[in-house]
């Protein structure tokens, strides 16, 4: 597997269908640096499959501003900037916020045990230095919320903001790698355990100011490295 963590489409799904997935994933979870440049020869090599699904799957995340198509066909992800640092996350504190204060009362006991254990494992891969293993739980944890918001478009909205977010995600991943490397571990969980207790409570407006917290503390981070 490489850095990125593409592997060999399975065949239960259309490839195109595969690799585009893979690649959306990626993209959301900061496997690949800002501004940098993605060839279709090099990912029809890493996926197994020729050029044409490639290019069709760069063609979707293209539309869906996740990446930059150049001329010759080669693919960007898009450059970081604190303008746009600074709008996506305004765009998703508003739409997070209340997909979460949607979610409480769809909420069953079974919904908040696996939020819990999501937050637990967090923290647990933080604390161990996996990084991209941390940063793709904390997207779990997040996305096990909005899914029980009642809105398909609210989610699609969410998860395109996500793909945008992706060169962000990868400095920020850069970012807490270094700081475990000097022995420095913030409480990233600290906001996810607060929420649940919100959960338990059912207090839907608290857990959507806290999932502003959330947002807003991971902006601050990164509006240093813009």
């Amino acid at each position: 597997m490489n850095e990125a963590g593409l592997t060999k489409v399975s065949s239960r799904m259309t490839v195109q269908d595969g690799v585009y997935e893979q690649l959306r994933h990626a993209l959301m979870c900061g496997m690949f640096e800002p501004s940098q440049v993605i060839t279709i020869a090099s990912l029809a090599g890493e996926f197994g499959t020729s050029h044409m699904p490639v290019r069709e799957a760069l063609r979707r995340l293209a539309a869906e501003n996740g990446l930059e198509i150049a001329r010759n066909g080669s693919a960007r992800v898009p450059p970081v900037s604190r303008e746009r640092l600074d709008d996506l996350c305004l765009a998703r504190i508003t739409l997070e916020s209340l997909a979460t204060e949607r979610a409480i009362p769809r909420m069953k006991p079974a919904d908040i045990d696996r939020c819990l254990l999501l937050a637990e494992e967090h923290e647990g891969l933080g604390k161990s230095g996996k990084v991209y293993d941390m940063l793709r739980k904390n997207q779990e944890f997040h996305f096990a919320i909005y899914q029980l918001s009642g809105s398909e478009v609210i989610l699609q909205l969410i998860e395109t903001l996500w793909l945008r977010f992706g060169p962000y995600m990868r400095m920020l991943s850069d970012l807490v790698a270094r700081q475990l490397e000097a022995g420095i571990i913030h409480p990233y969980s600290t906001y996810h355990y607060e929420m649940i207790d919100a959960f338990r409570a059912g207090e839907a407006e608290k857990a959507g100011l806290l999932m502003v917290d959330d947002i807003e503390a991971t902006q601050k981070l990164l509006q240093e490295l813009c």
